[in-house]
């Protein structure tokens, strides 16, 4: 006898939906760098993440330990960014290049500013969570500018990763008021300052 056949169709396995912790996160990113960690409380990420308190303190702890994962987020994010951007570039240029990514990223029509300087002007508290990633981020960046001073054979490494890290300060705040146009600036600044 021949198999009988079967119309029966195969169902594909539901969209999965991201977990509590993941929306609180979501959320969480989202708010804060728009608006602020301060403007916003934790009722309206709940509220927003569609998440009960329980579940903040199952999976952050409390609000201070949600800002640092934020941050945690943004910073893991920023350095895959910019190992991608200089990845193909000669190190001796990667300084250089490092603020191409700059202008680009403030380019981008949801740029708002540095969501690291944000958190530290918000957060006076140096033994914060949250500054304590931003500190650990500065001291990352300070050493891949260190790292890329030396491949471009400047006389004074150190001094000029730090003027390089400055210059980026500048440039992330001006670029937030004036317009990417800043960014471009700094980028120029940043020519002048690896010249051998």
């Amino acid at each position: 006898m021949p198999a009988k056949k079967t119309s029966a169709k195969i169902k594909s396995p539901p969209a999965l939906q991201p977990g509590v912790r993941e929306r609180l996160l979501n959320t969480a990113d989202r708010l804060f760098y728009t608006e602020g960690v301060r403007a916003v409380g934790i009722d309206r990420v709940l509220a927003e993440a569609g998440a009960a308190k329980a579940s903040l303190y199952l999976h952050f702890g409390c609000k201070d330990d949600l800002v640092a994962a934020h941050i945690e987020r943004r910073v893991t994010s920023a350095r895959a960014e910019i190992e991608a951007y200089v990845i193909d570039t000669p190190p001796a240029e990667r300084a250089l290049r490092f603020f191409d990514w700059v202008v680009d990223m403030t380019k981008s029509p949801d740029f708002r500013g540095c969501p690291l300087q944000h958190v530290v002007a918000e957060l006076s508290d140096p033994e914060h969570p949250a500054r304590l990633v931003a500190a650990k981020q500065r001291e990352w960046l300070h050493g891949k500018f260190v790292e890329w001073t030396r491949a471009a054979g400047v006389a004074n490494p150190a001094a000029t990763a730090g003027a390089l890290v400055v210059l980026f300060d500048g440039a992330v705040v001006a670029s937030e008021h004036d317009g990417p146009r800043r960014a471009c600036d700094a980028r120029w600044m940043a020519g002048q300052l690896l010249l051998r």
